[in-house]
């Protein structure tokens, strides 16, 4: 099976409840009039685009039709399939071009976090880079062992203190490490907590005070992991974790389990945030770089 088809495979639910939705609801108009956008944003927010970016993607859709003169309903779905990977085409890249560069993760506990980072640590090892790994998740003893489950299984180093451990000593140790050891790329767990902002926008802002002292003109990438099963709550995760992080991208995880994959669509819509990674299967070549193309002709291609 080719990547592109185990990609459409692992977003079966999601295709079907975008794409076989939209294929079912186009068959039963005979012309283009207001009832069929009504069903279609109906659709994509069942799909947990979110209403503001179903509405906003049925007036993109409105107007082409408009000024492209369209009359066969079946031409609404490449008009439909344009205007989404339009708005999924953000910068997707990682930037990482420094030695060492830097990947804070983020995210609530129970998203895929630390697994996440295993498998990231694993496909950055393939590469050929160098990677350290920084246990600042210090609030539960179970993430730390956790990661380090996942660094012997990837074979790099980590670095960790005791639960409860200030975070950002942990980052200042891991930096120090990596500077002595040649590290290429450091990944850095951190805490999952949201329920008090205001401590864990300090703890964040602490760390990232460090990493900017010590390592001033290093590549930073503070991606935030969201659980894909979760629909329109990781959607409003994301909004609630910009206010207190400076986000350059997202992980959207466990998307080969669920319907909801049009999440990722309203993300890039209403936030402006880069997807970069989406997980759509236990193994680590599951944890796949985002392509906007490849995404939408998975859930909406023929």
């Amino acid at each position: 099976m080719g990547l592109f088809s185990k990609l459409s495979e692992s977003l079966k639910k999601t295709r079907s409840s975008l794409s076989g939705a939209v294929h079912s609801m186009l068959s039963s108009f005979t012309k283009i009039d207001e009832d069929l956008f009504e069903e279609l944003e109906e659709i994509l927010i069942m799909a947990d685009v979110g209403m503001t970016t179903a509405q906003r993607i049925c007036e993109r859709v409105r107007e082409q039709v408009k000024d492209q003169r369209v009359t066969d309903p079946q031409t609404v779905r490449e008009i439909l399939s344009h205007t989404v990977e339009q708005i999924l085409s953000v910068d997707a890249q990682m930037h990482l071009n420094t030695k060492p560069s830097i990947v804070l993760v983020i995210g609530v506990n129970g998203a895929g976090k630390t697994t996440t980072i295993g498998k990231m640590a694993m496909q950055y090892k393939q590469q050929g880079k160098k990677v350290l790994l920084g246990a600042a998740d210090t609030f539960r003893a179970a993430a730390i062992e956790q990661l380090g489950v996942w660094a012997e299984r990837a074979g790099v180093d980590m670095i960790a203190q005791k639960e409860g451990s200030d975070p950002a000593a942990v980052v200042f140790d891991t930096i120090c490490a990596a500077k002595a050891r040649g590290t290429d790329v450091i990944l850095c767990d951190t805490a999952g907590r949201l329920h008090n902002k205001k401590n864990l926008m300090d703890e964040l802002a602490k760390i990232v005070r460090i990493i900017r002292r010590e390592l001033p003109d290093a590549d930073l990438e503070t991606l935030l992991v969201l659980d894909g099963t979760t629909g329109q709550n990781a959607a409003n995760q994301a909004k609630a974790f910009r206010e207190v992080a400076d986000i350059t991208g997202i992980i959207l995880t466990k998307l080969d389990g669920t319907a909801k994959g049009g999440v990722v669509i309203g993300i890039c819509d209403e936030l402006g945030i880069p997807v970069k990674y989406i997980g759509v299967g236990e193994g680590i070549e599951d944890l796949r770089a985002f392509d906007a193309k490849d995404f939408t002709e998975a859930v909406l291609g023929a």
